[in-house]
């Protein structure tokens, strides 16, 4: 049974591959090596393996430059798309830069045209109180002229009452020296009178020359109203929008500051321009309340000195990283990367509660600000306060560096509110548009 078996595999294998027999001739003799088919099987499946083996291989070298070059490609893009919106980031942040310092300058303009209208409307106050009082005093010489007039017709009246009663004839030397100083007198006070309409018209005309002055002062006095009404909106409603913006509530914090600021120099004193009492002055009113836009505008910029509204780092940087989950961990501040040296500032008006070592952190520095703010500055390489010195908004307290638990050269910025860390971009870019 197995040499039919091995019979019946010999006749196909020589079916497939017939007996060959290879001839080496040399110059005397002649001799041959015969193939046999399972020798040429062996060689053809050595040979078909060694082919497969060539192309699988070529294969996978093939596919893992295809690979290669797919990733290499994909990361040069990745980088491209990075530099591209690091750019952007770089030259959004100068032109809100270029915006912040623009509407500082817009602001101070604004408070100076305020103080330059205000100390006009007080001059032409003064200078309306002034024409009032002519006026007055042209309406009771006005008052008594028109009454020494009805006087001086009444006697006119008598005297020629008393001038036409008895005849010439009958009158006695007497009479006539009478009536001789009675027509004195009539001419007199016809003179008089003449002289008193004459006055009284003029009178008439100088009041209402007066009246029209007034009505030109007045219209000029409602115009630096409404300019300084305008400034004080402009001026107020973007500190209202940045403080709301940052989650905080205005009237709180004036009322806030305006209890540390309760004596000299704090809310300014209403203006009074009438003492006869009755119903307020029109004038008055809009000028108390531009007086109190101004008292609120003073007190949004101590409060704004007093929030974090400003940068840590105002020299070029890369924003790294954002307040939020990162690594399956919570960022409580943002990332600011710099070269080792860099100047970092304070944001807010303040007092230093820890400049030292602390662990992660590294050279850490907390500030305590009002309203119950703490900021912190990480990783610093060097620190140029002390604990419980007093710093100011935009004040160097440090250098960027890398120490503690870091990467790579950078600032770790944190904002806390009541102990609780909130991101610290509300307020920066609550601020880019006033400060």
């Amino acid at each position: 049974m197995r040499s039919r078996i091995t019979h019946r595999i010999h006749f196909l294998l020589e079916r497939l591959f017939p007996e060959k027999r290879l001839f080496l001739r040399s110059d005397t003799e002649t001799r041959f090596i015969r193939l046999k088919p399972e020798t040429q099987l062996v060689a053809w499946t050595g040979s078909a393996v060694v082919v497969a083996w060539t192309i699988i291989a070529t294969a996978i070298l093939l596919m893992d430059s295809i690979g290669a070059g797919n990733f290499r490609a994909q990361a040069q893009r990745d980088q491209m798309t990075y530099e591209q919106r690091l750019n952007a980031l770089s030259s959004e942040r100068d032109a809100r830069a270029m915006e912040a310092v623009a509407a500082q300058e817009r602001f101070n303009s604004a408070l100076a045209q305020i103080s330059i209208m205000q100390s006009e409307l007080l001059a032409t106050e003064e200078k309306r109180r002034e024409l009032e009082t002519g006026m007055e005093v042209v309406q009771a010489t006005l008052r008594n002229t028109m009454r020494a007039r009805e006087e001086a017709r009444e006697q006119l009246a008598e005297l020629s009452a008393e001038t036409e009663s008895p005849t010439v004839g009958t009158l006695s030397e007497d009479a006539v020296g009478t009536v001789d100083l009675l027509a004195n007198a009539l001419a007199e006070t016809a003179a008089e009178r003449d002289m008193i309409a004459a006055d009284a018209e003029f009178a008439v005309d100088h009041a209402r020359e007066m009246e029209l002055e007034l009505r030109l002062l007045q219209e000029r006095n409602d115009q630096i109203f409404r300019q300084l009404e305008e400034a004080m909106l402009v001026s107020v409603e973007p500190l209202d929008e940045m403080f709301r913006a940052a989650g905080m509530n205005p009237q709180n914090l004036i009322n806030q500051v305006r209890r540390g600021y309760t004596g000299t120099g704090g809310p300014l004193t209403p203006l009074q321009f009438s003492t006869r009492g009755g119903t307020p002055d029109p004038d008055a009113l809009r000028a108390n309340s531009i007086l109190n836009s101004m008292d609120r505008i003073n007190l949004y910029r101590i409060a704004a000195e007093k929030a974090p509204f400003s940068i840590p780092v105002t020299s070029s940087f890369r924003y790294t990283s954002g307040f939020g989950p990162r690594w399956g961990r919570m960022h409580k501040g943002a990332d600011f990367a710099a070269p080792i040296g860099t100047p970092i500032y304070t944001t807010a008006d303040g007092v230093v509660t820890h400049a030292g070592w602390s662990s992660g952190y590294g050279r850490l520095i907390k500030i305590r600000h009002d309203f119950g703010i703490e900021t912190r500055y990480a990783h610093l390489n060097s620190m140029d306060v002390t604990v419980g010195q007093r710093v100011s908004r935009g004040e160097r307290i440090g250098a960027m560096g890398n120490s503690g638990r870091s990467t790579g050269p950078h600032l770790h910025y944190e904002v806390r509110v009541n102990g609780e860390p909130v991101n610290p971009m509300i307020y920066i870019r609550a601020g880019q548009d006033v400060f």
